[in-house]
């Protein structure tokens, strides 16, 4: 991945300063569509998304009872994967955006809602919130962008360690929800000094992700698989029934990490998306950052079912513009942020979801070698200001 403004032929170069803020205009009336409509319909979705989702849990932990058998171990850990994906993807995800805030159901708002994962709402919502959504593909700013562990641009420089970025991409992916809690913490800069390790604040924060890890564990790995032992005295193996329980929370926690992170992947990683110098954000305008978000973004086609299940991240350039509206709008808005796309002859980046996987492991591989050529040097006069307006 290159920077925009290290690129040899500047995709936005057709683009003057006026067009970007007619960009801007235009989106800001298809954000104004769906909020002159948002309403009881999407009220009843999130309610009938979440009914969905807790009946599933609790009949898939209830079917793990019985984990000794094994059908019934095979079927509560599908249910039980299936169940932790829309919790974390489809419901937890979009209400701590505040995308059902306007429903005021203090049950549903993204001030009281805790989820099933390792990372506190509180602090993911100011890793994710305010600043990935600020900062979306900014070299050094974005921690989503390699999540603090790859080599993601090339300017970047290269180390001998860069080559085990596959392997440690692979595993944070499979312990993605404690990835996540450890990169909201910011440890490798709060454990860098004892100043910073010292720190209050930090050190609250860091108490507060070890009380929901606890809490967590407690949750899959001792009290769920507890309640099956007596199924399994029945079956005379006790010992095989509460392993089998914790095995099966296991395998749903990881097909649950493993899901996220691909998804995640897709939206920012692939063939096509643009990467950021820290230097093109200042004095960034509303039309300059709805560009950058058009730019920094790639969706993943498929059916409903596979919007419903990557929480609408599939749509991660409708997400990226519009973050606060209800997900489930996103197809709708869909076709007219392409066309918008087409008009000003820019690409929409998307495809199908095996493609979009492939193109974003690739660039983890490749970005693990040397560069083959020298970086150019940066462009300050990308995107395209006013001569008084341009970075120096």
């Amino acid at each position: 991945m290159t920077t925009l403004q290290r690129k040899e032929v500047n995709p936005i170069a057709h683009l003057s300063p006026e067009d970007i803020e007619q960009i801007g205009r235009e989106l800001d009336a298809i954000r104004d569509e769906v909020l002159a409509v948002r309403g009881e319909k999407d009220a009843k979705y999130i309610r009938r998304m979440i009914a969905v989702q807790r009946r599933l849990e609790v009949g898939s932990r209830a079917v793990l009872l019985f984990s000794v058998l094994p059908p019934a171990w095979i079927l509560g850990t599908i249910g039980l994967s299936i169940a932790k994906i829309l919790e974390n993807m489809e419901i937890g995800h979009n209400i701590l955006h505040g995308q059902y805030d306007f429903m005021r159901d203090p049950k549903i708002h993204s001030t009281t809602w805790e989820w099933d994962f390792a990372a506190p709402a509180e602090q993911w919502k100011h890793s994710h919130n305010e600043l990935h959504h600020k900062y979306t593909n900014v070299v050094g700013r974005d921690n989503d962008l390699g999540y603090g562990i790859m080599r993601v641009d090339e300017q970047q420089k290269w180390a001998p360690a860069h080559l085990g970025q596959p392997l440690y991409n692979f595993i944070n992916a499979c312990l993605f929800e404690y990835g996540i809690a450890a990169y909201d913490l910011e440890l490798g800069r709060n454990l860098a000094s004892k100043r910073r390790r010292n720190n209050p604040d930090f050190r609250a924060r860091l108490r507060q992700v070890g009380r929901k890890i606890r809490n967590q564990v407690l949750k899959d790995y001792v009290a769920h698989p507890a309640l099956s032992v007596p199924v399994g005295l029945a079956f005379g193996n006790p010992f095989g029934a509460f392993f089998g329980t914790m095995a099966a929370n296991a395998v749903a926690n990881v097909v649950r990490n493993l899901w996220s992170h691909s998804v995640i992947m897709c939206g920012h990683f692939p063939k096509g998306v643009e990467t950021f110098e820290r230097t093109s954000i200042t004095g960034e305008t509303r039309g300059e950052w709805y560009l950058r978000q058009m730019l920094g973004s790639a969706n993943i086609s498929g059916s409903k079912l596979m919007h419903i299940m990557t929480g609408n991240l599939s749509h991660q350039i409708e997400h990226h513009l519009f973050p606060d509206l209800p997900a489930s709008r996103y197809a709708e808005i869909a076709p007219k942020v392409r066309a918008l796309f087409e008009k000003y002859e820019l690409k929409y980046v998307t495809g199908p979801f095996v493609v979009q996987v492939a193109s974003a492991w690739a660039k983890v591989f490749r970005l693990a070698l040397p560069n083959r050529k020298p970086t150019r040097a940066i462009d300050h006069t990308i995107p395209p200001r006013h001569p008084a307006e341009a970075t120096v």
